[in-house]
């Protein structure tokens, strides 16, 4: 009681300190306020500790806009400040981002620390809100982020707490937000929407794709070696309807088109493109090079091996090259494959 009435005594006394001071004296206290609040920024902000923004943007579902951005150590981050928007949040500054609730949410951010949510946090999701990702934005200012990965928890609580009947009136309208956020993440997952959102897609992309080059892509010219087996362009010659001739060395121009068709084509994206770059035509059509003289002894050769083998097996039970292709890409499908039912027996042009 007694602490209570000095706290009264106290916030009256503050009223009646502003109250004395001119226009003046206001708008410089202000001033220095807001220095105070810049410099701890820029100290949290130059903090080497703190991930760097690399990518940012606005992920946009329906009206719903949530700032993201993606971290120098690949975390994708959502605006806390954004969440709270999304979710009903009205309050902002630098108060929003914590707030004093019932007891066990003290900590936990605006969007999610009403009192009767507590039963349906997770421990796992308490602890990971308790701890804001601080980092560095695009302008220098400093951010604070909700692991993006995170948000499909955060609206199963709302979503949990209606079925349960356990929300307030005035709180429907955030569960129904909740409710087009899930919605909106059934058919696409967040880290693909907030990369796409911030344009780190191409980046991601560039980097997968330079992994998979360095697994498969030997810097090295390996020596030759058998890796085609004779059966491989037995079956061929013979869905093609071709004579086969086992001594002979030279095959069609053609038969170099179809095995990158059906087995190069077939590595990983980006693989057949730079076995191409390193081992061009340099005469009539001819490389200098097998391609498999380039692949990776560890990943590359292997995986071609198997992918040879399976592609033979395919070839044994098809009558047709028509047949055969149809099978091949129900088993390796490319981007953009249609599936379809097709006897086996069903006659095809070359």
């Amino acid at each position: 009681m007694e602490q209570t009435d000095m706290a009264k005594r106290g916030s009256r006394g503050g009223k009646a300190r502003m109250a004395a001071l001119t226009a003046e004296e206001r708008k410089e206290m202000a001033r220095k306020a807001a220095e105070a609040r810049w410099r701890e920024s820029l100290v949290l902000a130059s903090d080497e500790s703190a991930a760097q923004a690399t990518h940012s943007g606005n992920l946009t579902i329906g009206d719903l806009v949530l700032p993201c951005a993606v971290l120098d150590n690949g975390t994708r981050v959502l605006s806390e400040r954004g969440v709270t928007k999304a979710l009903g949040g009205k309050r902002g500054g630098a108060h929003w981002r914590r707030r004093k609730a019932s007891p066990g949410a003290a900590q936990l951010p605006v969007f999610i620390s009403a009192g009767n949510l507590v039963p349906y946090i997770t421990p796992s999701l308490a602890v990971a809100l308790t701890q804001p990702i601080i980092y560095r934005a695009l302008n220098s200012k400093t951010g604070y982020g909700v692991l993006a990965t995170l948000l499909p928890e955060i609206c199963a609580v709302w979503l949990k707490a209606r079925r349960d009947g356990a929300l307030h009136p005035t709180q429907d309208h955030i569960a129904k937000t909740a409710e087009i956020l899930v919605s909106a993440l059934a058919n696409v997952g967040i880290v693909a929407l907030v990369d796409e959102a911030t344009g780190y897609q191409e980046v991601r992309d560039r980097h997968e794709l330079e992994r998979i080059l360095e697994a498969y892509i030997s810097e090295e010219l390996l020596p030759w070696a058998k890796r085609f087996p004779d059966e491989f362009y037995q079956q061929m010659f013979r869905l093609r309807g071709w004579e086969y001739s086992p001594p002979s060395p030279k095959r069609p121009k053609l038969v170099g088109k179809l095995t990158n068709e059906i087995v190069y084509e077939k590595l990983p994206r980006g693989v057949l493109h730079e076995l191409q770059s390193v081992n061009p035509v340099v005469k009539d059509g001819w490389r200098r090079h097998k391609h498999h003289q380039f692949l990776t002894e560890d990943i590359g050769h292997p995986h071609l091996e198997k992918h040879i083998v399976a592609v033979m097996t395919l070839m044994r039970v098809t009558p047709t090259w028509g047949a055969f292709k149809r099978l091949l890409e129900r088993a390796f499908p490319g981007e953009g494959t249609q599936m379809e039912l097709i006897p086996l027996d069903e006659e095809s042009d070359f």
